[in-house]
């Protein structure tokens, strides 16, 4: 969270210029450039709709659940702007950060609208790369930004001006099943210790269910991002203000080595390539007692059409270590890369993707359970999500509120951001970084050699920042 007073992380991160190049940034995610580069050979799901008269906006999006409602009834725009055709390209997740990082930083010009993070919104805009959204916004009738929760519209702005929107936003709580917790004698603090939420696995594991879903797919915004929140719960952090690296620090060391062993011992099967989809579904289906993941997930396990245990869940905050709120913050947002040629049909279509009314269309058409949940104060006035999401939409509202991306550890940093360092090298770095965590899960090598060559990663981007 950015404190009231604050305007959010530093475009360009902690500790260097405002701005960063194209050519440092792409050094940055050099493991995943180059993938993003072989275009739809990656997986690309080309989605056409409307007809081939009028202008092309092209949209690169994540091919979540909450996304996929958004092509099925993207019809609905083209009815109201005959003039514009909308062409989407869904990608799994890792695949999309990396070719829309490819695309924008390079100027490709593939895409009109893309999907991204208040990751990537601080120092793209920095940069140049995104179209600033403030004269649309400000142009657009009914609109209301305002709406938008603070902390996010602070993780997506540059100088004052918003650069993306948040399509939903999410902090992370602990997803239990209430029912199979009442049966075994089990109370759930409202706000649980990774000391107890192991217990728990523990004694709910010996009971034949997956004791708790942890992510252990490799990726920085796969198992990294659970993984981050427990580093900073338990004291621990990935440099100093010197830029030293500290992952092989007892406090790291003991954060990592008590996720693992939970995965290892009480999770879920395949748990190395184990990501937020496999664990959705593995604890849809009734076969998990816990599930500690992003906010956003209870539009998977409260949807009536697909999940088993609609009605049958508890919500508890993160876990913790130390007391302090240990959610993460993250928001899915779209923006217009500065080489679009159609800026007002991508921004129409931005505004229609991210309006009250888009949510309101949502519920009456698909269910309440998939409006897209975290980003606008007005959705959980709606009086049907209100009653649908009155066990877990305050708490997911109080999670946000609670996040400090600026403070993110008890110990001082040189960087910002809670589940990620908002650095350009974060890319790169965390994914390597997970990598080695996934192949500890796994169990083939322990966790303090996982620690070693996470260390070497470190501080070699460290260094960079030291010598700067």
């Amino acid at each position: 969270m950015t404190r009231q007073g604050d305007t959010g992380p530093a475009a360009g991160g902690p500790g260097q210029s405002s701005t960063v190049s194209r050519r440092a940034f792409l050094a940055g995610t050099a493991g995943t450039a180059a993938l993003a580069l072989t275009g739809c050979a990656t997986g690309a799901d080309k989605l056409f709709s409307g007809g081939s008269s009028g202008k092309t906006v092209t949209v690169a999006i994540v091919s979540n659940s909450q996304m996929q409602d958004a092509i099925s009834l993207s019809y609905l725009f083209e009815r109201e702007h005959p003039g514009v055709n909308i062409n989407f390209v869904s990608l799994p997740e890792n695949e999309a950060r990396a070719k829309i990082t490819a695309d924008v930083s390079t100027q490709g010009g593939e895409f009109d609208v893309v999907m991204i993070s208040n990751y990537e919104t601080p120092m793209w805009s920095a940069n140049g790369w995104l179209v600033n959204l403030q004269p649309y916004i400000d142009a657009t009738p009914g609109y209301d930004a305002g709406d938008f929760l603070p902390q996010l519209r602070a993780t997506l702005s540059h100088n004052g001006n918003l650069y993306s929107v948040p399509f939903y936003g999410e902090s992370s709580f602990l997803m239990y099943r209430k029912d199979l917790m009442d049966k075994a004698g089990i109370t759930m603090p409202a706000r649980p210790t990774w000391d107890q939420v192991q217990q728990i696995a523990a004694e709910m594991h010996a009971k034949g269910y997956v004791g708790i879903c942890l992510r252990g797919d490799p990726g920085w915004g796969e198992n990294l991002a659970p993984i981050n929140t427990v580093i900073n719960s338990f004291g621990g952090r990935w440099f100093n203000p010197a830029w030293q690296a500290q992952l092989t620090s007892r406090e790291v060391t003991h954060a990592v080595s008590t996720y693992v062993s939970m995965v290892q011992k009480y999770g879920e099967p395949g748990a190395p390539s184990a990501g937020f989809s496999e664990c959705a579904t593995l604890y849809g289906q009734g076969d998990a007692a816990m599930w500690y993941d992003a906010t956003s997930a209870v539009g998977a396990i409260e949807d009536p059409q697909n999940s088993k245990v609609v009605g049958r869940n508890g919500y508890a905050w993160a876990p913790s270590q130390d007391g302090r709120p240990s959610g993460w913050l993250y928001t899915w947002s779209l923006a217009i890369p500065s080489t679009c040629p159609h800026k007002q049909e991508a921004w129409d279509f931005i505004a229609w993707m991210t309006s009250k009314s888009y949510i309101q269309t949502v519920g009456s058409k698909l269910g309440w359970s998939h409006v897209p949940p975290g980003s606008r104060f007005s959705s959980y006035q709606i009086p049907e999500y209100k009653k649908l999401s009155a066990v877990y939409g305050p708490l997911t509202l109080q999670s946000i509120n609670a996040t400090n991306t600026a403070h993110p550890t008890v110990q001082p940093v040189p960087y910002t951001g809670i589940q990620f360092l908002d650095i350009p090298e974060f890319q790169d770095l965390g994914t390597n970084v997970s990598e080695q965590f996934s192949a500890a899960i796994a169990g083939q090598q322990s966790v303090a050699s996982a620690l070693s060559q996470a260390q070497l990663y470190a501080q070699a981007v460290g260094d960079s920042y030291r010598t700067a």
